[in-house]
């Protein structure tokens, strides 16, 4: 085959792919089911409703809902690109969506994602978990788009690689894993100060002094139990990765850990929830579970605390080029008003959107952080550029001032699931289309 034809060819697949994508996001904007429960998908071709296809994410029509309020101006604007598309021209695709306006209220009335808990999904969830070993691909698969809360523990320490995916295995590790911690504690948190070096006090004082401070509009983490467990997982987690140390930030992703482990022993929701009433060896199960899955996240990630924070820089870098390709108009607006990335972006990355979205939909955000695995650092772009570009038109009609206070308190504390599943729609659409592009952040 000769150059030529191989490049049309290729030009071809993508051409198909991406107006397959185009169809399918149509199809979720306005509700529309979709062959498979398939909305969004890697294939080139139509997903068949014979075969299981292979796919890293999927959606279905109920992931994220349908709102009336975009789904006009981002068909129309699909419509106007979906005729010849090559490489250069979808680079260049906006998806300007807004949720300044309250969606209907049928749908304000989830208030969590209905795939999440859907019968058959669920059903799909025990097969894969009831496994002599679970298939870790195909629970990243399922995970993605949402855990039924009562199997997110266990499905959270798979995916994290805490628990071994042998089922023999997996009650011996996680006993001998909660033991070391236990030990850790003894040995480095339970000693005088004066058995502490100097930045061993200064650290520990630091942690305290942010306990209190971590998650402040919920009530549950201004106990004192839950702040002196926060405490000493990060003190051990600090004492045992000398590299970064404790850098400020850590605390909060300690805290869906938290919730999501400590949801195995109470009832209700976390606005009744108490840790006084449990046994100290419960609470150092579950310090010890938030512990172990903490330091794996972390490990994916080591450069974002080492010294500069480098790998957040990189990564704050890659989002103000991805919006500049998404959304032009806002990358210029920004730029043409001083504002760089770092001001606002480095906190995101710092803390993965747990400063900036409602806490009760963190838990579900993290599902697919987790499901992404050893690609979350990379994917946290596209989930950042889609969170950003929400706000695509407001964006464009403020001055420096008034984005650097926009960006620091987004009008966020009255999103549902609803919002947040479509913001990790189009971050998955967007990863899907440029991020096998080599060139789709050149200039």
């Amino acid at each position: 085959m000769s150059k030529r034809q191989e490049d049309e060819r290729n030009i071809a697949t993508l051409d198909s792919r991406f107006s397959q994508t185009l169809r399918n996001v149509q199809g979720l904007l306005k509700g529309r089911s979709m062959p498979g429960k398939i909305l969004l998908s890697r294939r080139s071709d139509p997903p068949d409703n014979t075969s299981s296809p292979k796919y890293k994410r999927s959606f279905s029509q109920n992931d994220a809902g349908t709102s009336d309020h975009t789904s006009g101006d981002v068909e129309e604007e699909f419509q106007s690109k979906s005729k010849s598309i090559s490489v250069a021209n979808v680079s260049k695709l906006k998806i300007s969506t807004s949720f300044g306006e309250s969606p209907p209220e049928e749908i304000r009335k989830s208030t969590m994602g209905a795939r999440a808990t859907d019968s058959a999904r669920v059903m799909k969830f025990t097969k894969v978990l009831s496994g002599t070993v679970v298939i870790l691909d195909r629970l990243r698969e399922l995970a993605w788009s949402g855990v039924p809360d009562y199997m997110r523990p266990k499905v959270w320490r798979l995916l994290l690689g805490y628990a071994p995916p042998n089922s023999d295995r997996r009650e011996g590790v996680l006993k001998r894993k909660r033991l070391e911690y236990l030990d850790c504690i003894s040995q480095y948190y339970d000693i005088p100060d004066t058995e502490r070096s100097d930045d061993e006090v200064n650290m520990l004082r630091q942690i305290a002094v942010d306990c209190p401070r971590t998650v402040p509009d919920v009530p549950f983490f201004q106990q004192q139990q839950v702040q002196k467990s926060l405490e000493r997982i990060l003190y051990a987690w600090a004492i045992r990765h000398p590299a970064s140390g404790y850098v400020q930030g850590i605390n909060d992703l300690v805290t869906p850990f938290l919730v999501v482990f400590l949801s195995e022993y109470v009832e209700g929701g976390i606005d009744n929830w108490s840790m006084s009433d449990l046994s100290s060896d419960i609470i150092s199960n579950i310090e010890a579970d938030c512990y172990w899955c903490l330091s794996k996240l972390l490990d994916g990630m080591q450069d974002h605390y080492t010294f500069a924070q480098p790998g957040i820089q990189r990564l704050v870098f890659k989002l103000k080029e991805l919006v500049r390709r998404i959304d032009e108009p806002v990358s210029r607006h920004m730029e043409d008003q001083g504002l760089e990335f770092l001001q606002f972006a480095f906190r995101w990355f710092n803390c993965l959107l747990i400063r900036e979205i409602p806490f009760h939909l963190i838990t579900r955000l993290w599902d697919t952080y987790l499901a992404e695995g050893d690609a979350l650092p990379d994917f946290l772009v596209y989930i950042f550029a889609s969170f950003l570009l929400t706000w695509s038109d407001k964006l464009q009609k403020l001055d420096f001032q008034e984005l650097v206070m926009f960006l620091q308190h987004l009008p966020t504390q009255n999103w549902t699931h609803q919002e947040l599943e479509m913001v990790l729609s189009r971050a998955f659409m967007w990863h899907s289309m440029f991020n096998n592009s080599p060139s789709h952040l050149a200039s």
